[in-house]
Order: structure tokens, then C-alpha cells, then sequence
């Protein structure tokens, strides 16, 4: 099983990277995130792996965190997701997010991801209810409202990532809730960074 990798990226792809480890080119799917971060060609990468084996190819996915192969690793373990769906989750849904939406049962968060209808995001969130630990995060995760789950909706569409919608949104003002008001102030953040 390869755990992990690092090398120099070859390629950036749409949904993967070519990584040169010891002089063989590896395709590595990744998560949006980590296409994001990813400062360019010719660079120094440092992955944590999963390999899926099939009949027919081997699959290889990375990811910048332990914790994030973790959440993977928890993901296909619900019945009826696979490598693709669960690596569509991690691109549109930060484990913060995702950890909010099951502990307050919020099925509508995760049916925004390419791929998850009703039954799906209620089969996620019953198997995973007992597998996540939220005790020692409780605390420190985020509580996402319809508003601002509509407002990362409205940045996403726009060209935003993921990520750089969630820290706009942390820089808004509660007493701020019209989904109007608070796009229009989370779009004046992101111009000033």
C-alpha cells in the first residue's frame, strides 16, 4: 500500500496531479483544496495516499492532511459511496462543514455535492453520526446557517473556492442575515485580500 508520496509535480490537471517520485510520473487525484494550494509546476509536493485497487486500474488519491485521509478513509465506508463521491465531498465540503451538517442534521449541506441526492446525504449522515468525533471539536466547529450555506452557494458559482468563501464568511458580522447583505460584504473581503 503506498501511505504516502512526495516528488516534484509534473502536471496539473483538472482533477489530479502528476507527481515525479524517483522518476516515474504518478497520477495522484486530489481534492479542489488541494489543487488551490498547489504553487505551481516543477514544485515540491508532499501527499498522504490512498490506493484503490480494481480489476481493471489502480487508483491513487492524496491528500495534504493525515486528518483529511482520515475523513476519506471514514467516507468509503458509508455503503454506496465510492472514491469519486467521497473525494467530491472533501472538494466541496471542509470537514468543518461537513462535521457541522451531521451533528445538527442538516441534509440540504451535503445534497450540494455533484453526485448526492436525499437518500445518499441521509445514508452519509446515519453511518457517520457514530464514526466522527465531535467532543473534542464541538466547540471549535462552525455552526453554518441556510444563509451562509446559501451565501457559500452564491461565491462558489462565482469563481470562489471553498475555502476562500468559509474565510470570508468568518469575517462578517453575525447580526448581519439577509443572504443579500452578507454576499455583498463577503465579496468586499475577498477583493480586499
Amino acid at each position: 500500500m503506498i501511505a504516502s508520496l512526495s516528488g516534484k509535480i509534473q502536471k496539473i490537471e483538472e482533477n489530479s496531479l502528476i507527481i515525479t517520485v524517483g522518476g516515474v510520473g504518478l497520477r495522484v487525484t486530489v481534492p479542489k483544496t488541494v489543487l488551490e494550494n498547489t504553487v505551481g509546476i516543477g514544485r515540491a509536493v508532499a501527499l498522504h495516499t490512498h490506493l484503490v485497487v480494481r480489476e481493471t486500474e489502480l487508483s491513487l488519491y492524496g491528500f495534504e492532511s493525515e486528518d483529511d485521509l482520515q475523513l476519506f478513509n471514514i467516507l468509503l465506508g458509508v455503503n454506496g459511496v465510492g472514491p469519486k463521491v467521497a473525494l467530491a465531498i472533501l472538494s466541496t465540503l471542509s470537514p468543518e462543514l461537513l462535521k457541522s451538517a451531521i451533528m445538527r442534521e442538516e441534509s440540504a449541506v451535503l445534497q450540494r455535492v455533484p453526485g448526492i441526492g436525499k437518500k445518499t446525504a441521509e445514508r452519509i449522515m446515519f453511518q457517520l453520526r457514530d464514526k466522527l468525533d465531535f467532543t473534542a471539536a464541538a466547540h471549535g466547529i462552525p455552526l453554518v446557517s441556510d444563509v451562509d450555506a446559501d451565501v457559500i452557494d452564491v461565491l462558489t458559482t462565482l469563481g470562489f473556492s471553498i475555502v476562500e468563501a468559509q474565510s470570508a464568511l468568518q469575517h462578517l458580522p453575525r447580526e448581519v442575515t439577509s443572504i443579500d447583505e452578507r454576499v455583498q460584504m463577503a465579496l468586499q473581503h475577498l477583493d480586499q485580500s
